[in-house]
């Protein structure tokens, strides 16, 4: 039988987030306009996008339906 190997995330999920959405606009900065400099922009927004729903999830004033 098989083991999954875990690992422990030593950030929180949105700076990990947070470091791939500049790692990835750094990286198409240096691209000449195409198809994959628009997809590392593309995947830095979903990012941007992922921190703000995981803020949204967070927040205090979020309450669970009743």
């Amino acid at each position: 039988m098989l083991t999954r190997r875990r690992f422990k995330q030593i950030k929180p999920l949105h700076e990990r987030l947070a470091d791939e959405a500049t790692r990835l606009r750094e990286e198409a900065r240096t691209l000449a306009p195409g198809r994959r400099r628009e997809m590392l922009l593309r995947r830095a927004r979903q990012d941007e996008t992922a921190i703000h729903i995981d803020a949204w999830l967070h927040s205090p004033g979020l309450r669970p339906p009743t």
